[in-house]
């Protein structure tokens, strides 16, 4: 039996989940499937499966061989596609990663009608603010805030995207609106924590001038929905990126602070391994993604200038 017909064989007769079933849809006997399995874990020297006369389930080493099997076969099946170039139709699993509470807001309903219209192609969204690393964590597609400078990986961007400062409008009523940005230091500043400091360094231009600014505050996390609900509460001032604000600013629960400077880019980027360059549905995924943004996504839009 070669390596490719064990890999399918596997993953079929865990999709059916019996070995009698399996034995229908494979036209085979059910003492012929035993002995298959048998073989293939005789020759791994592992245990895949534990078994009883009713059922079946995987032990550990069969949960390992399982992912493993499913991920090589559909590498294969797009390997096929792009050597024959049929294009056309993007089939298979397609695996995106993107962070939580912009995965949550824009890159799940962004899949859900690419879902619709590439019906062929399964789709496993995984939500995390935690560094991925391609290709260690079998993801396709990452979403991310900014260019990585690995060379080995393509990022394509998506759309344009700013951090902004801003804050609610109680909070200003309080504390007042800060003119410049050393009066940050003395404002309650909401900090995203990259890291275990209690402190955050914004950054903030104008022209050819540059500031680094130390901001602390008496609330700081690491995630980012978490400052977010924190700012409409009116705690302090926040920097976020615009995508995750534009709703906000639009009705006015949020108001932008200190909006005459520039703060550091957070482009967004749909990152994948060069070789996957050629890939129906990660080409599909991403020109999907561009043109969704463009026209449904709930951003910034053409009212930027509204906010200022």
């Amino acid at each position: 039996m070669n390596p490719v017909s064990e890999l399918a064989f596997f993953t079929q007769l865990i999709s059916i989940g019996s070995l009698a079933g399996t034995a229908r849809e494979m036209n085979l006997t059910p003492p012929a499937v035993s002995k298959r399995l048998v073989q293939m874990e005789k020759r791994l020297g592992v245990r895949l499966l534990n078994r009883t006369t009713r059922s079946i389930s995987l032990t550990a080493e069969g949960e390992t061989y399982l992912v493993n099997a499913r991920r090589i076969l559909s590498d294969i099946e797009e390997l096929e596609r792009q050597v024959s170039s049929s294009r056309a139709e993007p089939k298979g699993l397609l695996r995106v990663n993107a962070p939580l509470g912009f995965g949550r807001t824009h890159v799940g309903p962004a899949v859900s009608s690419f879902a619709q219209r590439y019906p062929e192609v399964e789709v496993q969204l995984h939500l995390t603010d935690r560094p991925i690393h391609l290709p260690d964590d079998a993801i396709d597609v990452a979403i991310r805030f900014g260019e990585l400078p690995d060379s080995r990986l393509i990022a394509r961007k998506i759309a344009a995207n700013r951090r902004r400062l801003c804050a609610a409008p109680r909070y200003l009523e309080a504390f007042g609106m800060p003119q410049s940005p050393k009066d940050l230091g003395g404002h309650n500043c909401i900090v995203l924590r990259q890291n275990e400091a209690a402190f955050g360094i914004w950054r903030l231009s104008r022209g050819k001038q540059s500031e680094s600014v130390k901001v602390h505050g008496s609330l700081s996390t690491n995630d980012g929905e978490v400052a977010l609900n924190w700012a409409l509460d009116g705690h302090g001032i926040l920097m976020r990126a615009e995508w995750n604000l534009a709703n906000h600013l639009r009705s006015g629960r949020l108001v932008e602070v200190l909006s005459d400077y520039e703060t550091p880019p957070a482009d967004i980027y749909a990152v994948y391994l060069e070789r996957l360059n050629l890939s129906a549905k990660v080409s599909c995924f991403v020109e999907h993604l561009r043109e969704y943004f463009r026209s449904h996504a709930d951003g910034p839009g053409d009212s930027l200038a509204a906010w200022q």
